[in-house]
């Protein structure tokens, strides 16, 4: 497949990430038909419309990420990042069997589920940062970022498929066949894993056994002001903002009154918008830390709106605007981070960020449901938009320091500082600097 340089879908150049990119769609739509499939069995079946219980299976989902940090990051940098993928894949695979078998045979109670997201979340925290970080061995430093944002691309592309799908599968047969579904997806991606070129794979620098581990990684964060700004705002929107399995589940059944069908489709619609965003992240030689401010302000006015929506037509086009804003700011973000860490701590590093990210819904989750439960859905809403506008102006006053900076000191500042936010900073081509991370 031949593309210019510039062209959005670059990365798909390069053999082996077109291998992993392919088992990857096919898996994440099967995740995503899982996801629709738990928020509904347990909202509707096993619940009366408890948007509790759903923040809690979130809680419970991604609540590892915060708890294992000390072993996830350490696992990304030490091990062999293949290997590690290829066992928490297979884990997730099995996981989906056993509640997909339990919900089929009508043994599935609440408690099930809560134990089944909990050891996915487990699972999950080992396979994030390694995958996320697995995507610079395939592609390589040139082609990071182009391959990061493909990546949302297909997530969200996955993201339009899986929920539709499974709202009808939901509808005529009931949950239990989308979690089988999902565990049988999880062949495409070990497939590709198996299949990869291991001799075309890009080396990477590997953390030295002496080196301290995860509170080195809390310490190279520290000394770099454009990381913590970066951070901060993720966890913002990450705990008070990323909650649509509240948001849209809740809307859906208790303001607009629709089905498992029309559930789905708004799901899907949400992620037109999320696949939009990536695209247009895919076609950026570098992020900024600029582009992180606009999308936060974005997804605070989407979920202002959304809000307000009279009807599910009116919601599911400002879910787009909500999809493309939360995509460009999560891809840009992740892509930002990465082209700024040491290769040696990127693991460490990513493994905070997704901790911090994801690491607040045992927090968020749990929040948004009350939120719902106790004053309505558009309140929860609100909150989304409250975490929106807090890191936009997070990300704005870091820049109006730095500016201040660079005033005050033109021939020191600008050089560091802009290097840190475009992601022209590469500590591994300096000893000094590499020593220091």
């Amino acid at each position: 497949m031949k593309t210019s340089a510039t062209s959005a879908f670059r990365a798909l150049n390069t053999y082996n990430y077109r291998l992993w990119a392919g088992g990857a769609l096919v898996s994440n739509i099967g995740a995503w038909m899982q996801r629709i499939a738990q928020d509904w069995l347990v909202l509707t079946v096993l619940t009366h419309k408890n948007a509790a219980a759903v923040g809690l299976v979130v809680g419970l989902q991604f609540g590892p990420q915060l708890l294992l940090l000390p072993l996830t990051g350490w696992a990304a940098d030490r091990l062999d990042r293949r290997k590690l993928i290829f066992a928490t894949q297979a884990a997730m695979g099995a996981l989906a069997l056993g509640l997909g078998l339990l919900t089929l045979s009508g043994w599935v109670q609440l408690w099930h589920v809560y134990v089944f997201a909990l050891l996915l979340g487990c699972v999950a925290a080992f396979d994030a940062p390694a995958r996320q970080t697995f995507v610079s061995e395939l592609v390589g430093e040139a082609g990071l970022s182009n391959a990061v944002a493909l990546n949302s691309a297909s997530f969200n592309a996955a993201r339009m498929i899986g929920p539709a799908l499974a709202g009808v599968l939901i509808a005529a047969v009931g949950s239990g066949w989308a979690f089988l579904i999902n565990a049988a997806s999880f062949v495409a991606v070990l497939a590709a894993l198996m299949r990869l070129r291991v001799g075309e794979l890009h080396g990477r620098r590997r953390a030295e056994r002496g080196r301290g581990g995860l509170a080195e990684g809390f310490s190279y964060v520290w000394r770099r002001p454009d990381l913590r700004a970066i951070l901060f705002m993720l966890f913002l929107i990450g705990t008070f903002g990323l909650n649509f399995a509240i948001y849209i589940s809740t809307m859906a059944v208790a303001v607009f009154h629709v089905g498992a069908g029309r559930y789905g489709l708004l799901t899907s619609t949400m992620a037109i918008g999320s696949v939009a965003g990536a695209l247009m992240s895919a076609r950026r030689s570098k992020p900024s830390l600029k582009i992180l401010v606009v999308a936060a302000a974005a997804f605070s006015l989407g979920c202002a709106v959304a809000a307000g929506s009279p009807n599910p037509w009116a919601f599911a086009l400002v879910l787009i605007l909500i999809g493309g804003s939360v995509q460009t700011f999560t891809t840009s973000s992740t892509s930002l981070v990465q082209l700024s860490t040491d290769p040696a701590m990127r693991g460490r590093v990513m493994a905070i960020l997704l901790a911090v990210t994801l690491g607040g819904a045992p927090l968020g989750g749990p929040f948004a449901g009350w939120i719902a439960d106790r004053f309505g859905p558009r309140w929860a809403l609100m909150v989304g938009a409250a975490s929106g506008f807090g890191a936009a102006a997070t990300g704005l006053r870091y820049l109006m320091r730095r500016r201040g900076l660079a005033a005050a000191s033109p021939s020191i500042a600008p050089p560091v500082l802009d290097a840190a936010i475009y992601g022209a900073y590469n500590p591994s081509t300096s000893s000094s600097s590499g020593r220091r991370g």
